[in-house]
């Protein structure tokens, strides 16, 4: 079993910033990917950014050049950094783990961008 929890979301202003943080426990062995997904309201859960076990990062077009995703392996904390923050950025953020072919999610933090 592996828990994840999530910290850092919250309201910010257009242009703004925020910084998001995923913390893993548990039988942490075999990561395939890590990273974030968002959904907003009356959508469809998306794809942010993710790191692959081969090596890439993907990001999502919508995001590419303003969200950095990095990792710290000794805390098993993978962070979003979300920098230009736009309204149309407002979701609740999901951390995803892929541990030995399991996904496991957080619990989701909600993200608000508004003036």
């Amino acid at each position: 079993q592996v828990q994840l929890v999530e910290s850092g979301g919250g309201l910010v202003q257009p242009g703004g910033s925020l910084r998001l943080s995923c913390s893993a426990s548990g039988s942490i062995v075999s990561i395939s990917s890590m990273g974030w997904y968002r959904q907003a309201p009356g959508k469809q859960r998306e794809m942010v950014a993710v790191f692959r076990s081969a090596g890439s990062t993907n990001y999502a077009d919508s995001v590419r050049g303003r969200f950095t995703l990095s990792r710290d392996n000794s805390e098993n904390t993978v962070h979003l950094q979300m920098n230009s923050l736009k309204p149309e950025d407002t979701a609740v953020y999901y951390c995803r783990w892929v541990v030995r072919g399991t996904v496991y999610w957080g619990q989701g933090t909600q993200v608000t961008v508004s003036s």
